[in-house]
């Protein structure tokens, strides 16, 4: 099958009216600030960027009071909500192709383009902003699926599985290398050379420091180049499926995923997380997705329940809404708050134990609920959503 499946708008339209799923803009709006629970503890260590990468395999002890509450951090965050920001791309892409069955266009037609331009706004927030950027990696994964969603249900099924196979082989591969060498247990120095580029270099230097060093930056999209496709696809079943719609199907759908992903994702990314440095793959990168559904159905039944939303619900609707804009502004609010081309508090405040890096991810959940609030009183989309729809129309 190389045309739009005519059959597609009646397996993907979850919602009869074509109207927005409500649940979809608050799991959004989770997902971008969930992310920025993990990657706070990047801007604010030592090296930043790269001291994450030098010292990544490095987990947290709950021996003490610091350790404990960077611990928990890492149990409900590292990877969890990045799994889950995928399995949403892959719901919007599944979202975008029903769109385009419906109105008779070819597919992936003028997709491509759109998956293109994301990967030139990953490039630039990866050279100007953050090394750890996604959406170069999300870009090359949607024209990959985009294609395969002109396949029959059982070949991206069929790839579907397949991929997290390859996925999990390696990761398990990787894991027990580091288990037999031991070298998960020692996270490593960060040099001090890069320690002072991100305490006190110039923004031009730290802008060269990563083009040197893309090939290593940018391995994270690689090494999870099969688990992306995975959950693309995944996210494109769960929406064929009606899993975020309001009916009576979609909450018991919804219910599963808390029972199995909160029943057994939660046990063992704990496992995984006091298990030690040499599990740190297999904590980001195995078990975390299966705590990712269990988020789905645990904020999927929250917001059954919800009635009249007050500001929190609003606030991370909001930021669902402006989900690329939110996600770059947290990374540059970050930026300019710890290394020393802004305020440099990752430096001054190292010392101080992680209550101010608590502090400062909470802040910044806050500018960016209360912002994207405001902003959409006025318009229709957030800032770089309203560029990309301009630039695509040009």
């Amino acid at each position: 099958m190389t045309h739009t499946d005519a059959r597609a708008p009646q397996a993907l339209d979850s919602s009869p009216t074509g109207r927005r799923l409500p649940l979809l803009d608050v799991l959004r709006g989770v997902a971008i600030l969930g992310t920025l629970m993990t990657n706070v503890w990047i801007f604010t260590g030592p090296g930043g960027e790269w001291g994450a990468l030098e010292s990544g395999s490095s987990e947290p002890s709950f021996g003490s009071l610091a350790g404990a509450v960077e611990g928990t951090f890492s149990v409900l965050a590292n990877g969890k909500f990045l799994s889950l920001l995928t399995i949403l791309f892959g719901v919007g892409l599944a979202i975008q192709y029903g769109s385009a069955a419906r109105r008779g266009q070819p597919w992936p037609g003028r997709y491509r383009w759109r998956a293109l331009f994301l990967f030139g706004e990953g490039t630039v927030h990866f050279v100007l902003v953050f090394a750890w950027d996604v959406l170069m990696g999300y870009a090359v994964t949607a024209l990959l699926v985009a294609w395969l969603l002109t396949r029959s249900e059982r070949a991206q099924r069929r790839v579907m599985w397949w991929a997290a196979g390859v996925h999990l082989t390696v990761i398990g591969l990787l894991t027990t290398a580091l288990v037999l060498t031991g070298d998960g247990e020692d996270g490593g120095t960060v040099s001090r050379e890069v320690v002072d580029l991100y305490a006190h270099g110039d923004y031009l230097d730290q802008v060269t420091f990563r083009l040197e060093n893309a090939m290593a930056l940018r391995m994270e999209p690689v090494l999870t180049f099969f688990l992306l496709i995975f959950l693309f696809l995944l996210g494109v079943r769960l929406f064929r499926a009606g899993a975020f719609g309001a009916d009576e199907t979609a909450r018991r759908l919804r219910s599963r995923l808390l029972l199995w992903g909160l029943g057994l994702g939660l046990p063992l990314n704990v496992a995984a997380t006091l298990a030690g440095p040499d599990l740190f793959l297999l904590a980001r990168y195995g078990t975390a997705p299966l705590l990712a559904l269990g988020y789905i159905g645990l904020i999927g039944a929250v917001v059954d329940r919800v009635r009249r939303p007050g500001p929190l619900m609003t606030g991370l609707t909001s930021v669902g809404r402006t989900a690329l804009s939110g996600y770059v502004l947290q990374n540059v609010l970050c930026v300019l708050v710890s290394y020393g081309i802004g305020l440099g508090l990752a430096e001054r405040l190292g010392d101080t134990g992680p209550w101010w890096v608590v502090g400062l991810w909470a802040t910044v959940c806050a500018v960016l609920m209360v912002g994207s609030t405001l902003w959409l009183r006025r318009f229709s989309a957030g800032p770089l959503e309203a560029v990309q729809k301009w630039a695509l129309r040009h």
